[in-house]
Formats: C-alpha cells, structure tokens, sequence
C-alpha cells in the first residue's frame, strides 16, 4: 500500500468528519457536492471541458513546504505550511493554456507548490487566505501540494482551475 494512498484515506477520513460535523451528521450530501472527485489527479487540455473544473481535499501534512520545493521563496510567493511528501493532485496539461487560474477555496488558511514544466511555484495569499497560481501554463505534468500553517492540521479545500480572467 503506498504512502500517498494511505494519506489520502486519512485525509479523506477528516473531509467526511468535517463534513459531517459542519452540516450535521444525519443531513444527507447532496448529489452534486458527492460528484466533486476527491484527491482526483486531473487531465485537461484546452478549452476546459467545464469552467471551473472542482476537486476536493484536505490540506496539510507533516513536512515543511520549504523541504518540498527546495526554497523559502519562489517569484510567487513564500514556500509556508506543512505538506505530506507525497503531491495531493497531478495535473496532467495535454495542451498550453495561454491562461489559466488555479485557486484553492478553503474557510481556513492553507498554502500551495507547483512543481512542473519550467519550475516550482508557492503562493499563500493569492484571493484574501486563499493561494492561487495564474499565468501560462506549458503542457506536461505538475505536482500540487495543498498545506496548513501547522504541522498535522488537515482542512477541508476545493482546488479550482478556470481559464476565466
């Protein structure tokens, strides 16, 4: 069984608790929300097929963002946060996207590396708390990590891509 699995099931393990504890535990979700894949790996090309593409998650980990991506800086923003060594999504680009806005949604505070094609980017106040990535993006595969400002504090998230301006 590998590590990234393992996690994830422990992640998943706190979204359903979270879910549960925010909503009551015998509301029922609804069957749009139970459609937004969970820790899915994501393979687009352009046009997005549907605009904003949604994944759901939970932040955090046990080891520094800074050991991930090498530095405590990148051109967009301080490498913060605890992360698990494992990526949370790949994003598979089949083509370049001229633009292109990848945001994580969360009612706390959470951090974010890219690792692809051309680089390593971290962000952790892109829209108010929320990081965000935005640019070009080449095709190729990247690495995303999605972290909490502590160590082992995993949050509930919505990684959303939009190629809207």
């Amino acid at each position: 069984m590998s590590i990234k699995f393992i996690s994830q099931a422990i992640k998943l393990s706190f979204v359903f608790l979270s879910l549960a504890a925010a909503s009551g535990i015998s509301t029922i979700v609804s069957a749009q929300e139970a459609s937004v894949p969970i820790f899915g790996d994501i393979t687009i090309g352009h046009p997005l097929s549907k605009d904003p593409l949604t994944v759901r998650g939970m932040s955090g980990g046990s080891i520094p963002a800074k050991e991930i991506s090498q530095r405590a800086d990148t051109p967009t923003g301080a490498c913060t946060g605890y992360v698990d060594k494992e990526p949370d999504h790949t994003l598979r680009l089949k083509s370049k996207f001229d633009y292109m806005k990848l945001v994580i949604e969360s009612p706390e505070d959470t951090t974010l590396i890219i690792k692809g094609p051309g680089g390593m980017w971290c962000n952790d106040e892109f829209e108010g708390k929320n990081p965000g990535i935005v640019g070009e993006w080449l095709n190729g595969d990247y690495q995303v990590w999605i972290g909490s400002y502590k160590k082992e504090q995993y949050l509930p998230y919505t990684l959303k891509i939009t190629e809207i301006k």
